[in-house]
This record gives structure tokens, C-alpha cells and sequence, in this order.
């Protein structure tokens, strides 16, 4: 009886495991979905993070199964703000003063938030206060090649690599004094275009150009697809936010 309860025990042990027990030990990734944002913003950062297979994402807003609440972002690695409008103030109401107490304190105890380009606005002192800097848009900075807030394809050191990215009206970020405070890319000009920070004892990382952006974006706003990245600048940009 022992050498077929052993047998059956091998067995079980050489199956393959299965998809949903897989996807339980994969980071929990959380994408913002609402007025925040913008159309399309949020689902393209999904899409862009889960071609990879790495992830396990879940959109979070008011108009979702899971709002942003302290108690539901303690199921995540990481908090994703994407992209959205030209009005920030306008985006932080949108949010809500409960939502942006919610991501404060989930970061200050540990959490990990990661803002595209308008995400990264909201982060700034005037706004989630995640950094002590005001942010400002890239555009029209010395030796910046957009002078105008019209989508457009921007050359980058990023992470180590020499690419290409989707740019739309995104902010530079100023040398901080603060305590873990890394430049992770640059623009062409010497601007730091993603930068990492520290807060309480969370990490926050934030990008002026958009990485998730795909071949649509770039086609809709007829920028010759030869100037879309080359390497992986998304799965970089993940990699780093979720790293400790």
C-alpha cells in the first residue's frame, strides 16, 4: 500500500502546474482605470505589461470590482498611474481626496507607484506630494527637440539603452536632493527623462515619455513606426519599480 501512496505522491509532484497556481506566485500589478486618465490609457498599460506573461494585473477605480482603498492596494507589488489630459488639477479632484490618501499611505508603508507621464505630474509636491518637487513639461527646455504639446517620437538614454519613445507633453525631472533619488534615463538635452525616489518606505518611480505606448499610438498620430522603441522599454520601466 505504501510503494502506490509513494508512486501516487511522485506523480503528483512531476504534473505540470497548473495556469491559476502559476499566476498566484507572479507581482500583482494594479492599473488605475477612471476619470484620472484618459481614454485607452489605462488598457494599453495593461496590454503592454501582460504580453510579457510576467504579471498579474488588475485595473482599480471607482467603477471597478476593486476601488483604490488602503485595505485593497495592500494586495499589490505595485500601483500604475498612467497617462491622461492636460489638466492635473482637474485629474487630482478626479481622483479624490480619499484615492490620493489611499496611495500616500500604501506607498509610505511600503508600496511600490510607478506614474506615466501624467501619472507622473500627479506625484509631484503640488499633488500626491510623493516627491518634494514641482514638476514641469519637457517642452520648450533648452535643447529639447519639441516645442509643442503635439504627440511626438523623443530620443532617450534609457535604463542603458540608446532608444526611441512615444512623447506627449511629459515633464523632465530635476536633480533631487532627496534620499534615494536615482536618474534612470535621460533625454537627449541632459534632462532626466525617469527618475526613482523614495517615500516613507515605499518606492516611486516616474517617466516623462510613455513606454507602454503601442504601435497604434503611433500610427494615430502619424509618427513613422521605425521610431518606436527597439528594446523593451516598458518591461526596463517595470522591472526597476518593482525592484526594492
Amino acid at each position: 500500500m505504501a510503494k502506490y501512496l509513494w508512486a501516487g505522491i511522485l506523480l503528483t509532484s512531476l504534473l505540470p502546474v497548473s495556469g491559476a497556481a502559476l499566476s498566484s506566485t507572479l507581482p500583482r500589478i494594479a492599473v488605475y482605470r477612471g476619470d484620472a486618465g484618459c481614454d485607452d490609457c489605462s488598457e494599453t498599460v495593461r496590454r503592454s505589461i501582460e504580453k510579457s506573461g510576467k504579471y498579474q494585473v488588475e485595473y482599480v477605480g471607482s467603477d471597478e470590482p476593486l476601488d483604490v482603498t488602503s485595505e485593497n492596494l495592500k494586495r499589490f507589488d505595485l500601483y500604475i498611474q498612467p497617462g491622461g489630459g492636460q489638466n492635473i488639477p482637474a485629474a487630482l479632484r478626479a481622483l479624490g481626496k480619499q484615492r490620493s490618501n489611499a496611495i500616500r499611505e500604501y506607498v509610505d508603508q511600503g508600496g511600490h507607484y510607478l506614474g506615466l507621464c501624467m501619472g507622473a505630474y500627479l506625484a509631484d509636491a503640488n499633488n500626491l506630494a510623493l516627491i518634494d518637487e514641482e514638476l514641469d513639461s519637457a517642452v520648450n527646455r533648452p535643447g529639447f527637440p519639441v516645442h509643442s504639446i503635439v504627440d511626438d517620437s523623443v530620443a532617450v538614454e534609457w535604463l542603458g539603452h540608446q532608444d526611441q519613445i512615444f512623447f506627449q507633453d511629459g515633464p523632465y525631472f530635476p536633480e533631487s536632493p532627496s534620499p534615494g533619488f536615482k536618474a534612470l534615463g535621460h533625454y537627449k538635452n541632459g534632462d532626466v527623462s525617469a527618475a526613482a525616489y523614495r517615500y516613507g518606505s515605499g518606492k516611486v518611480v516616474l517617466t516623462g515619455p510613455h513606454p507602454e505606448a503601442s504601435r497604434a499610438w503611433f500610427e494615430q498620430a502619424e509618427i513613422p513606426v521605425n521610431q518606436m522603441p527597439r528594446s523593451d522599454v516598458m518591461g526596463n520601466i517595470l522591472a526597476e519599480a518593482l525592484a526594492r
